[in-house]
């Protein structure tokens, strides 16, 4: 029975003090531990998307590196070929500003250069095309999937003022893309209809994201030229590469270093080149880089369905 005297009320009093400041002490310490494990979660969650950025920036960087090392090994290949005193008249050739003699045909036609722009538009892709429209030059810009009007009036720009229009892929995500060939039909395919809504143009000329011989895809890229042959896609890969999507922070001068140096080894040039948000050296380096090309006899072109193919795993090699 309860204790109701002087002495047992009290008693009762201070068992309820006790047990109140335990409850509150227990409901305060879960509040405490929820409050940082929330903190954390969203600590976690946030450095996740940083995470995620650096490595797609790491293995963006990674697969340029790779491609660079292709390049410069298929350059290396084609020397091989050449007998020493034409090796030695190649090096004395390549260090000649102003020449454009070539390893093969000498005699043939003007040699033609073709400057290409990878991942835009962005606000460097409208400098770019100020400066194009200052030199008279039309250019090639394989362009990914950017909503909005700022982008959608890049587009229509790039189309009225007479440069070519081409595909890049939509998203530009090479897990995604290269997952399945149906993933690459579905990307290529809004990426084509998208542009054909904005600017009328319906692009067949395309790039692979890395390039055609690239070792990313998780599928062979004979399955993915196979599709865009089926499809009469025609993709161009390049001979000549600016530098400006490796790790290293080329400077203008050094950006124009890079294509003038190999420029010389080719009758025509498919010169790589970026036009995202981060490439400003490049948008510095245009301007002279068009005065050194033309002044190495260089007739600048866009690419279009006349323009002879540089493909890294040429289409025709890949079976039906």
């Amino acid at each position: 029975m309860e204790d109701k005297t002087p002495i047992g009320l009290r008693e009762q009093r201070v068992r309820r003090k006790r047990v109140n400041k335990i409850r509150t002490s227990i409901v305060a310490g879960v509040f405490v531990w929820m409050l940082i494990i929330t903190v954390l979660a969203v600590v976690l969650l946030v450095r996740l998307f940083q995470l995620e950025g650096r490595l797609k920036e790491l293995e963006e960087s990674v697969i340029s590196v790779e491609q660079e090392v292709n390049h410069e090994d298929r350059k290396s290949g084609a020397l091989s070929e050449e007998n020493a005193e034409s090796v030695a008249d190649m090096n004395s050739v390549e260090h000649e500003i102003g020449e454009a003699i070539q390893p093969e045909a000498q005699d043939e036609d003007t040699p033609k250069a073709y400057l290409t722009f990878d991942d835009g538009p962005s606000e460097n892709t409208a400098r770019i095309l100020d400066i194009l429209k200052e030199k008279n030059v039309k250019a090639t810009f394989f362009v990914i999937g950017q909503e909005g009007e700022e982008a959608e009036a890049l587009y229509r720009r790039i189309v009225e003022e007479g440069h070519t229009l081409a595909m890049h892929s939509y998203s530009h995500k090479y897990n995604e893309i290269y997952a399945s060939v149906e993933a690459f039909a579905e990307d290529m395919n809004h990426l084509q209809t998208y542009l054909a809504e904005v600017t009328g143009v319906t692009p067949t000329i395309m790039r692979f994201p890395g390039g055609s011989s690239n070792h990313v895809s998780s599928l062979p890229m004979s399955e993915f030229i196979r599709y865009a042959n089926e499809k009469g896609l025609t993709y161009f890969d390049w001979n000549v590469m600016s530098g400006d999507a490796t790790g290293q922070a080329y400077t203008p001068e050094q950006l124009i270093q890079n294509v003038m140096k190999d420029a010389v080894r080719y009758q025509n040039i498919v010169v790589l080149m970026h036009d995202a948000a981060t490439k400003a050296p490049t948008a510095e380096a245009l301007a002279p880089m068009i005065d050194q090309l033309r002044e190495s006899g260089f007739t600048l072109l866009p690419i279009d369905e006349d323009t002879e193919l540089v493909q890294h795993i040429a289409a025709d090699s890949v079976s039906q």
